[in-house]
C-alpha cells in the first residue's frame, strides 16, 4: 500500500503541474477532499471542498503565474496512509500574482512540504508549509527589512 500511495502523490505533481494534465484531477482526488493549506496572501485553509475541481482550479491559477512551473519531488516517506514529501518548486512569473500584482517577469525556487492522507486509491487530505517569504523576496514583489535590494 505504501508504494502505491507513493506513485499516488508522483503523479499528482508529475501530471497536474509539470504536465499541466488535469485531466487527471478526477482521477487522483477524491470528490471529498479537505484542505487544510492556505494559498499564498489567503487568511484561512479553504476546509472541505469538491477535490477534483479545488485542485484544477488551484492548478490553474498557479501555472497561469508561473507558466514554465516545475515541481521536482526531492524526497518522500511514507506510512498507513500517510505520505510525506518535499518539493523544489521553480518557475518565471509571467502573469499577474494573485490575478493583481504585474508580473515581474523573475524566476524563483522554493521548496514546501506537503503531506497527504490516502484512502481508497485517492488523495482526501492535505497540509502544506512553503517557502513563501523567500519566493517573494526573489520575484521582488517584497523588499527585505532595511529596503536593501530583494535578493
Amino acid at each position: 500500500m505504501s508504494e502505491a500511495n507513493k506513485e499516488l502523490v508522483r503523479r499528482h505533481f508529475e501530471e497536474i503541474f509539470n504536465r499541466k494534465n488535469f485531466a487527471v484531477c478526477d482521477e487522483l482526488i477524491a470528490e471529498e477532499y479537505f484542505e487544510h493549506a492556505p494559498a499564498p496572501f489567503s487568511q484561512s485553509a479553504p476546509g472541505r471542498v469538491n477535490g477534483p475541481k479545488a485542485m484544477r482550479q488551484s492548478a490553474e491559477w498557479l501555472l497561469a503565474q508561473f507558466p514554465d512551473l516545475h515541481m521536482t519531488i526531492e524526497a518522500m516517506i511514507s506510512e498507513g496512509d500517510t505520505v510525506a514529501v518535499r518539493v523544489l518548486s521553480e518557475g518565471t512569473n509571467l502573469g499577474p500574482l494573485n490575478g493583481v500584482v504585474p508580473p515581474t517577469g523573475k524566476r524563483f525556487r522554493a521548496r514546501q512540504s506537503h503531506w497527504y492522507r490516502v484512502a481508497d486509491g485517492k488523495l482526501v487530505e492535505h497540509w502544506a508549509t512553503r517557502e513563501d517569504l523567500p519566493a517573494m523576496l526573489q520575484l521582488g514583489v517584497i523588499r527585505p527589512p532595511g529596503g536593501g535590494p530583494p535578493s
